[in-house]
């Protein structure tokens, strides 16, 4: 009549959403972007940098679509400087075009 239940939750994930396509998803799974103190824009690999941040996913369109507009200024809350941008550029060319497609 009523299940036994070992008493152990499943921890939850916190959710994310891409500043690029607006969809929500783990945080995990996406990539952290950080506002330094010193104002400097830098993708955050371990997602704990302290500064203001902002995700996309890993995958070339999210990080154009962002690049291209002002979506990266709006998040942040600070106009990128021209070496961080072109560093985000690179970094963003290094990823696979679409889900599922391998480097």
């Amino acid at each position: 009549m009523f299940a036994i239940t070992t008493g152990v939750r499943p921890r939850r994930q916190p959710q994310r959403t891409c500043i690029a396509c607006r969809t929500e998803q783990g945080k995990r799974e996406l990539v952290r972007l950080v506002r330094t103190p010193e104002g400097r824009v830098r993708v955050d690999p371990t997602g704990k940098a302290n500064g203001r941040g902002a995700y996309l996913h890993p995958y070339r369109e999210c990080w154009e679509k962002a690049l291209r507009g002002g979506t990266i200024k709006n998040a942040l809350k600070i106009t990128p400087a021209v070496d961080d941008i072109e560093a985000l550029r690179a970094f963003g060319l290094a990823l696979p075009a679409k889900e599922g497609d391998s480097v």
